[in-house]
């Protein structure tokens, strides 16, 4: 039905496109050409209607239409993301484990801070 909907509406939309561009405008007259309405009223002159004028009427009614109901269809089908099945959020015990070191041991900066600090005094008493 989706399918068939969605031609129908391309169909329209070409017919309806050539309708509008086929029309001449309300000042394609002479007094047109010069900027002028001439003694044409504020809605335009009264004429007959011509055949582009109800193909055209015809095909924006049409065009709503398909419009309403390919909107109407597109809320029955499911999503794509509905689809998709729901993974839980990572958590800690999720998470790969990170190397633990032993606590006897010390990190090489802070040895180094270590025998900085003791250095200093030494060199400190030996300069006296």
């Amino acid at each position: 039905m989706t399918t068939f909907l969605i031609v129908l509406h391309v169909i329209v939309c070409i017919v309806l496109i050539l309708a509008v561009l086929l029309q001449s405008g309300k000042a394609a007259d002479l007094a047109g050409a010069f900027g002028g309405g001439g003694s044409q009223t504020a809605f335009g002159p009264r004429s007959s209607q011509t055949i582009l004028s109800k193909i055209t009427t015809i095909g924006a009614v049409l065009f709503m239409l398909t419009s309403i109901g390919l909107w109407i269809l597109s809320g029955k089908t499911s999503s794509v993301a509905k689809d998709i099945p729901a993974q839980p959020a990572a958590t800690e015990t999720q998470q790969p484990a990170q190397k633990q070191e032993p606590a006897n041991q010390t990190a090489p900066a802070e040895t180094s801070k270590t025998t900085t600090q003791t250095e200093q005094p030494q060199t400190d008493q030996t300069k006296k």
